[in-house]
C-alpha cells in the first residue's frame, strides 16, 4: 500500500518550496492539484513531469472513494493546493480523513502557510491565537461576529480583496473602532504590504486605497481589563 503526501507549495515566492517537497512531487505516481493550470506553472518551473489530476472543492466529494482505492492498490499520491498548505481553507480534509479511516499512511510535509508570517509580523500577541479562515458570507456571519467579539485571543481571518472593506467595517461595528488590526497582503510577493492600526484606521486606509491580492487579517482579542 502506498501513502498520501500533503505537500505545501509557495504562497508567492517560488523559492519558498522545500527540497523535500520537490523530491516528493517528482517521485509520486500522481499529483492532485486544486487547479492544474496554476500548478502546471509551478511544476514546469521545477521540471516536475508527474501526471496531475484535478482535485478541488467542487469534485472532492465524488472522487475521494476512488482515490482511496487507487492508493490502496499501490499508487503514491501527493496533494497540493494553488498556494500554501492543503486543507487550510483549501481542499484536502476529506481525502486526508478518508485515508486515515482506511488505514492509509498520511505524510504532511512542513511548508508555506500564509497565516503564520501574517500573525508573526502583526506585532499582536501570538502565544495563543485562533484561526477563523473565511467568515460566513451571509448566513451565520452576524452570529459568528457576535461570538468572536468576546474572544480574548488573537484572531486570524482570510479575506478576498473586494470584501476587505466590508469585513473591516464589520470589525469596527462588532469589535469596536479601537480594536487592533493588521492586514497583510501579497505575502512573499513583490508588492507585499502590512498595514497596522486600529480597526477604524485600517478601514480608512483601504477605503482610500483599493486592495489587491491575497489577504490575511489579524485582529487583537478583547482586552481582559
Amino acid at each position: 500500500m502506498s501513502k498520501l503526501y500533503i505537500v505545501p507549495t509557495p504562497i508567492g515566492n517560488l523559492k519558498d518550496i522545500t527540497f523535500r517537497a520537490i523530491e516528493v512531487l517528482k517521485d509520486v505516481d500522481l499529483i492532485l492539484a486544486e487547479d492544474t493550470r496554476t500548478s502546471g506553472k509551478l511544476l514546469k518551473h521545477f521540471e516536475i513531469t508527474t501526471h496531475m489530476q484535478s482535485h478541488h472543492m467542487h469534485n472532492e466529494h465524488k472522487t475521494v472513494e476512488g482515490l482511496v482505492q487507487r492508493i490502496k492498490s499501490g499508487t503514491s499520491v501527493a496533494l497540493i493546493s494553488d498556494a500554501g498548505t492543503p486543507a487550510i481553507s483549501d481542499p484536502g480534509f476529506l481525502l486526508t480523513r478518508a485515508c486515515i479511516e482506511n488505514n492509509i499512511e498520511v505524510d504532511c510535509l512542513p511548508g508555506a502557510t500564509a497565516f503564520v508570517p501574517a500573525l508573526v509580523n502583526s506585532g499582536l500577541p501570538n502565544d495563543k491565537f485562533v484561526f477563523e479562515g473565511f467568515l460566513p458570507v451571509k448566513k451565520g456571519r452576524q452570529t459568528r461576529l457576535l461570538l468572536l467579539a468576546e474572544e480574548t485571543r488573537t484572531m486570524i481571518f482570510y479575506e478576498s480583496p473586494h470584501k476587505l472593506v466590508k469585513t473591516l467595517g464589520h470589525f469596527c461595528e462588532y469589535f469596536g473602532d479601537d480594536r487592533s488590526v493588521s492586514v497583510s497582503r501579497e505575502l512573499t510577493k513583490l508588492y507585499e504590504e502590512t498595514v497596522r492600526g486600529t480597526a477604524k484606521e485600517v478601514l480608512e486606509h483601504y477605503v482610500k486605497k483599493q486592495p489587491k491580492g491575497e489577504i490575511v487579517i489579524v485582529v487583537g482579542g478583547k482586552s481582559k481589563l
